[in-house]
């Protein structure tokens, strides 16, 4: 038996209660007050000591005995994104949604630490980390590490929900569970002129071209294939008359890698093949690169006792994922102290799998009791006279 099975058995109904709640209240990064309100009085209530960080937003909260912790993290915030769910409990907030499942986050680590607090004694401390701005670069992971958040944490986990695995799964990989993400912005400049005339001016149009596919092709030849890195451009703008060579011109687009020790080479390497590729054109520029996030990295121990955790839920419990190519910003903590990720299966297993960051994305709340069982039995150790 989950030793979370008996909190949930009386306090199931609480789980949807704040979930919704949460749903219904989202707060854009770095706002989550009324979350963090909302969080740090039901601690409260439970008898528990939280520190509600000084800019109002993010929550610490230890739980048993002193020394070495084991970290559960959760992050709160929302997206700005119109939800059209049609559900009941749809946001209140004109423009923003929980569309990645941080009010599930919220709520399984909640009710983790009261499961936790109700029983006589734990054979560790843990420390619940509930965190804001995770939707934003270079992300909140770096308000807590800096707030002290990690001081005295020996090891980190926690769980991202997954609309592509069903209720009662979770999948875990050892090693990248997510990429690096970094955003590139170019802005280019030339004298404009006639499109009759090109070989008087120096045309940006045709630099932006050659940027366009040059920059994520070199990048390809220059980069091992093995380390997923891949080049997009997400927008360009430039002119508006088709007989006029525009002045001024502008790239944006994101680099993703699986890869850290590429991640550390690629913002050099842009620069370099861009200039490169912009030399004979004659036009003017600037880059402008931002680092995101590294990737998830889970430590291979950690891994093995998330994976002990998940198999005292049921043999079935246990699945394989894949490496996203989405950043995530639980990744700070990981370049302190040894952790893994997990993904939670929150499908219904009927109908369409809807993606996180999409305005019609729910998920089955069944998922939420799966999740704090999960949390309560790694907080715990269980199977960990399992791992090898």
């Amino acid at each position: 038996m989950n030793p979370a099975d008996d909190w949930i058995a009386a306090h199931g109904a609480d789980l949807v209660t704040w979930r919704r709640r949460i749903h219904r209240h989202p707060e854009l990064a770095r706002q989550e007050f009324e979350t963090t309100k909302m969080v740090a009085e039901i601690l409260t209530a439970a008898g528990l000591s939280p520190v509600v960080l000084p800019s109002g937003s993010g929550v610490i909260c230890d739980i048993g005995p002193s020394g070495p912790r084991v970290a559960l993290r959760a992050d709160m915030d929302a997206l700005p994104l119109t939800e059209f769910t049609g559900a009941e409990y749809s946001s209140e907030v004109p423009g923003v949604s929980h569309a990645c499942g941080h009010d599930a986050h919220t709520t399984i680590l909640l009710a983790t630490g009261l499961a936790l607090a109700s029983l006589p004694n734990l054979p560790h401390g843990v420390r619940l980390i509930f965190q804001p701005a995770e939707e934003v670069m270079p992300g909140g992971a770096l308000d807590m590490v800096a707030a002290g958040a990690l001081t005295s944490v020996s090891q980190i986990y926690a769980l991202h929900c997954d609309p592509r695995l069903e209720v009662g799964k979770i999948g875990i990989r050892v090693g990248a569970i997510t990429s690096a993400a970094d955003t590139v912005e170019l802005r280019l400049d030339s004298a404009g002129g006639h499109t009759s005339r090109p070989h008087l001016t120096s045309d940006l149009v045709y630099a932006l071209g050659s940027v366009i596919t040059g920059l994520p092709g070199l990048l390809s030849r220059r980069v091992d294939p093995r380390t997923s890195t891949v080049m997009v451009w997400g927008a360009v703008v430039a002119g508006q008359a088709p007989n006029a060579i525009p002045q001024k011109g502008m790239l944006t687009g994101t680099v993703r890698t699986g890869d850290h020790q590429t991640w550390a080479l690629l913002e050099p390497l842009v620069q370099e093949i861009v200039a490169g590729v912009l030399a004979p054109t004659g036009v003017k520029f600037e880059v402008h690169y931002r680092r995101g996030v590294p990737p998830v990295v889970n430590d291979e121990h950690a891994t093995r006792r998330f994976e002990a955790a998940i198999r005292s839920l049921g043999p079935d419990a246990l699945a394989d994922t894949a490496q996203s190519g989405g950043g995530e910003d639980f990744s700070w903590y990981l370049e302190n102290v040894p952790g893994a990720m997990a993904r939670l299966g929150v499908w219904s297993g009927v109908g369409p799998q809807l993606d996180i960051h999409q305005p019609t994305f729910d998920l089955d709340e069944r998922a939420l009791a799966v999740g704090v069982r999960a949390m309560t039995a790694l907080a715990l150790g269980l199977g960990d006279d399992q791992v090898l």
